[in-house]
């Protein structure tokens, strides 16, 4: 079965940068799109990035882009989100999630999220 871990999330001040991985297992992760989804609980999903199997194409949310990238290390089979110029409404619990195709604001269903990540973005 899919199984995710996010890591990497933390506090930090507007402006400020962080850089969540997620690492993968239960699948073939090089076969694999794969999406960063973000939530403040009590509120829907959120997509931020797609990233194709092999790493050659990306999708990324207006919000993210020129701020956000997505990328991944298949040897590793971990999924990278380098976050900078980060504001506080980017506050929120950041997920990693399986995607079966490479598709632009691919959210797939919960259980091929990983546990998720806090964010906290704050002076």
């Amino acid at each position: 079965q899919v199984h995710l871990v996010e890591s990497g999330g933390g506090l930090v001040h507007p402006g400020g940068s962080l850089r969540l991985s997620c690492a993968a297992s239960g699948f073939m992760f090089s076969d694999s799109a794969m999406s960063w989804v973000r939530q403040v609980p009590g509120n829907r999903p959120e997509w931020v990035a797609t990233i194709s199997s092999g790493g050659r194409l990306t999708r990324t949310a207006e919000f993210a882009k020129d701020r956000f990238t997505i990328s991944r290390d298949n040897f590793k089979d971990t999924v990278y989100l380098q976050m900078d110029s980060l504001k506080p409404e980017d506050t929120a619990l950041y997920y990693c999630a399986r995607c079966p195709h490479f598709q632009t604001g691919c959210v797939p269903d919960r259980d091929q999220w990983g546990q998720g990540t806090q964010v906290t973005v704050s002076s």
